[in-house]
């Protein structure tokens, strides 16, 4: 049973979804725990400010050289050389492994070397100490890079055999490393310790995934050669990937730049919202995506456009279908969020409301930060990696221009301060909109029609059932209060609990009511798991 558990394939896009959410949550989970520890010890200052700026460079490192090369190159290739009987996948993915270790050390050897000039130029508004200070973490953070490179390669190979659940687990343990850090290390090093316990999570990150993939049938083999064809070719796929995620990186350093000249915490108030709303993406958005990512290839190297174009219709209806009201969710239980996830020693009210209108902000876009997802790998699985760049590009120059002019002119709408975090994190929810837009346009022109009434009706019933959830969260978080009190975390808890449950039932009966399509299909998959009625037949798209 764990055998078949560790090593087994996923035989469905909705099945390998599970996993992924699941273990995307108890991720997640952990995630916010991490953040309330660090949140709590530090609150909104110069520290923690500090911290999340030092992120920058591993962050550019890990996603220049690894992130494309992984989504855009490595995984559509090796799933080729699968498929072929006359090519070694094993050759290939370890010159791919060596590729990126030699990259990444050297890429690393500069950044360590030049860290006090960029750092000077990425935070002009903190002190010289404080940049010193986010210099000496930028230098351990550097280990990050280094072990997430490696454990993406075999990361890369688990997905391309559809064996989901040590991959997606991962990501647990690079958060343990980091809570070790905020509440052992930091005891020993001082604020070292947070960056100390960044690399141990990398490093833990990476040593889970490595026997999973020897015991896949993976064999080191000690070749370093940028002629191998599959190299070749996966760089080819890379260039344009990178450039977009350097683009996006870049939209990160503007933001941090920014922020930085802000008032104190904006940075880190910025963060803390993007984690919580990152919570919704990673958990029903990127594991939807993943999960397809393998099939949507299969389809296209097959030239089966119509099933190309099914899966990738039936997984944007799916991916919205949970992010649409749970982005309404978050939207009126904000504050409670907020208090519940970092509300504890020094991250005190003003904090909490200053996260909140920022979280605010970011549920607007939720929708299309999650189709971003999905859209782009359906670009990737074509060997296209080309669109996506142009249009992260442009993009990401309105991102520039929004987040500079709403920074210099903050304004109030409804009872939405949108100034300091919130005016960046509106600049942000603007780009992706327009993102998503593009690349949806784009991909139709490509592959002809997305099927997009059936999508438009899916909407349209969800966002009903939404509006009316959203509504009887409203009247409840105020009903239930002077019952549980807002005065304590398990009060709020509660309070955010009561209404948020029951919205959620309101959204069930609606969608129920309207036969929406996507809940028809979750009950009945309820119903086949936990009442054990007779077995359907999944298709490799899913159900």
């Amino acid at each position: 049973m764990f055998k078949k558990l560790f090593h087994g394939q996923s035989s469905s896009i909705v099945s390998a979804a599970v996993i992924i959410g699941v273990a995307g949550l108890a991720s997640r989970l952990l995630g916010v725990v991490r953040d309330r520890i660090i949140a709590g010890e530090f609150g909104a200052g110069q520290v923690t400010d500090i911290y999340y700026a030092a992120f920058r460079i591993p962050d550019l490192i890990y996603n220049f050289l690894v992130l494309g090369a992984l989504s855009a190159g490595f995984i559509p290739v090796f799933i080729e050389y699968l498929r072929s009987e006359d090519r070694d996948e094993w050759e290939l993915a370890s010159g791919v492994l060596n590729a990126v270790v030699v990259c990444i050390i050297g890429l690393s050897a500069v950044f360590f070397v030049f860290a006090p000039w960029i750092i000077s130029w990425l935070s002009p508004g903190f002190t010289a100490a404080a940049q010193v200070e986010t210099v000496n973490l930028t230098r351990i953070m550097l280990l990050s890079p280094l072990f997430l490179g490696i454990s993406a390669i075999f990361g890369g190979i688990l997905q391309s055999l559809k064996k989901f659940f040590i991959y997606s687990f991962a990501p647990i343990f690079y958060n343990v490393g980091i809570m070790v850090g905020a509440l052992v290390f930091v005891r020993w090093w001082g604020i070292s310790g947070l960056a100390w316990g960044v690399a141990l999570g990398a490093f833990l990150h990476m040593a889970i995934q490595i026997p999973a993939a020897v015991a896949s049938g993976f064999r080191y083999q000690p070749i370093l050669s940028f002629r191998h064809p599959g190299i070749r070719k996966i760089i080819k796929l890379t260039i344009p990937r990178t450039l977009g995620l350097v683009v996006s990186q870049i939209n990160l350093f503007v933001i941090t730049i920014i922020a930085s000249t802000l008032a104190v915490g904006s940075i880190a108030t910025f963060t803390w919202a993007n984690n919580l709303q990152g919570f919704l993406i990673g958990i029903f958005a990127v594991s939807f995506a993943i999960a397809a990512f393998p099939s949507l290839t299969a389809a296209a190297i097959a030239g089966e456009g119509e099933r190309f174009v099914s899966i990738f219709t039936r997984t944007a209806r799916q991916i919205l279908f949970f992010i649409i009201p749970l982005s309404a969710l978050f939207l009126v239980l904000r504050a409670q969020i907020v208090r519940v996830a970092y509300g504890a020693g020094r991250f005190n009210w003003a904090a909490t409301i200053l996260t909140a209108d920022t979280l605010a902000i970011f549920c607007f876009s939720l929708f299309a930060q999650a189709l971003i997802q999905l859209l782009a790998r359906a670009f990737y699985a074509r060997h296209d990696t080309w669109t996506p760049f142009i249009i992260g590009l442009f993009s990401a120059v309105v991102n520039f221009a929004l987040a500079v002019y709403l920074s210099r002119h903050p304004f109030d709408i409804f009872n939405f301060h949108v100034g300091n975090s919130a005016a960046l994190a509106l600049a942000f929810s603007i780009d992706a909109i327009i993102n998503a837009s593009l690349l949806w346009v784009f991909l139709r022109l490509k592959v002809g029609g997305l099927d997009e009434w059936r999508v438009v009706k899916s909407i349209f019933k969800t966002s009903v059932a939404a509006l009316l959830m959203a509504a009887v969260i409203q009247f409840l978080k105020y009903a239930v209060e002077p019952f549980t009190g807002t005065e304590t975390f398990w009060g709020v808890f509660s309070q955010g609990l009561i209404a948020g449950l029951g919205g959620l039932l309101i959204f069930v009966l609606v969608s129920l009511a309207l036969k929406s399509e996507e809940m028809l299909d979750f009950a009945a998959s309820l119903k086949r798991r936990f009442l054990k009625k007779e077995k359907v037949v999944e298709l490799e798209e899913g159900v």
